[in-house]
């Protein structure tokens, strides 16, 4: 991690004139942020570099508070995630589904008990399902948009699906089914590290997908990791704008922890929970109106307690593991995954207690993206 960046003048200063540039900057800082204006590259290495700096986090965190308590409100929306297939095609080397990890038990979910899982999700209080997979060519275009099709008759749940790069024709045809949400992760916006991740990935059609999503009017989420093995401030304050230049509906990050099993287990990097949700309120500072979720990876650093924070600093969204508790353990992206000997009931009642124990309440509707209106 860089030295804190004050971003003073050069030359000598007084600390009355240092303190005076913190507090201009602090204030252009909020100021655009709680008027929803861009902020600058300059602004933005100001707060990524100061996340060592105890008291200006603590300002970033309660700024980044006031900032989605003004455009996301206390409510908090939950979407259960049913994580359907851990078959995929891909060789990311940091996934613990990847096509060559051979230690795992693979399966899959036939539409019957996707609807099943759904019934309970709408029955638990959660008003969006979130299906996701490996990059299972099983489920076909058509496949696909059958379970789309009966999901949204039978529970009229709002419907995201994250399984993946598709060509247009697919999304589209998904979208016409009934699909409202797409979550697929840029990862990282350094070319050279998203190659070294994704032996078989193309990061131009990753983001060119994005850009179609958005194009054919699919509320689009993405996101990236933090802590990348090679990363620095500049690729940090790079995956922030690239999620402002995307325009994304929601915004979902967590931090890098490779699977033991896949070839990056050694790049094994110490994360603190204090930084990455100060990542998170970040991203609310400069996505005032996107969705952020506080995923299920923060609690892997911290158990128990680390999505609370991320929801205190700047996250509106819960994102509960509804998969069959037969199939939890054998979708382990990454070591020490909460919740895999659970049930989804357990999950549901759990995550109430959560989230009303910060003084937040729980969303009635869909939850849709702020920015449609």
């Amino acid at each position: 991690m860089a030295e804190s960046h004050n971003m003073l003048p050069k030359g000598n200063i007084t600390r009355a004139q240092a303190s005076k540039t913190e507090v201009l900057m602090r204030d252009i800082i909020e100021q655009k942020s709680m008027n929803n204006k861009r902020l600058t590259r300059e602004e933005i290495l100001y707060l990524v570099t100061n996340l060592k700096n105890l008291e200006i986090r603590e300002w970033i965190y309660k700024t980044a508070d006031s900032v989605r308590k003004k455009y996301m409100t206390d409510t908090v929306f939950l979407r259960g995630i049913i994580e359907f297939s851990n078959i995929c095609s891909k060789s990311c080397l940091y996934c613990g589904i990847n096509s060559r990890i051979k230690n795992v038990e693979r399966y899959r979910m036939e539409k019957e008990e996707i609807l099943e899982t759904c019934f309970q999700i709408k029955k638990n209080g959660q008003t969006t399902v979130v299906l996701q997979s490996g990059e299972d060519p099983y489920y076909t275009k058509e496949k696909m948009g059958e379970i789309i099709k009966a999901i949204k008759e039978q529970t009229e749940l709002a419907v995201t699906l994250s399984v993946g790069e598709r060509d247009e024709e697919t999304y589209l045809y998904w979208k016409n089914c009934g699909m409202d949400r797409y979550l697929l992760r840029f990862e990282t916006s350094n070319r050279e590290i998203f190659k070294k991740l994704h032996p078989d990935g193309d990061f131009d059609n990753r983001i060119n997908c994005l850009k179609v999503l958005k194009k054919i009017g699919v509320q689009t989420g993405s996101g990236f990791m933090i802590g990348l093995p090679g990363a620095d401030d500049n690729d940090l304050v790079n995956d922030i704008n690239q999620c402002r230049e995307l325009d994304l509906d929601m915004i979902g990050v967590g931090p890098f922890i490779a699977h033991p099993e896949t070839e990056l287990k050694e790049e094994f990097i110490k994360h603190e929970i204090d930084y990455i949700t100060g990542v998170i309120a970040i991203l609310r500072l400069t996505n005032p109106d996107s969705h952020i979720p506080a995923t299920t990876a923060f609690d892997a650093v911290l158990e128990y307690q680390g999505r609370q924070l991320a929801l205190k600093r700047g996250a509106n969204i819960f994102m509960p593991n509804s998969t069959p508790q037969k199939y939890r353990k054998s979708y382990q992206l990454y070591p020490g995954k909460p919740c895999v000997d659970e049930s989804g009931d357990d999950c549901a009642s759990c995550v109430v207690g959560r989230i009303t124990s910060i003084g937040r309440t729980i969303g009635k509707g869909p939850g849709h993206s702020m920015k449609r209106g």
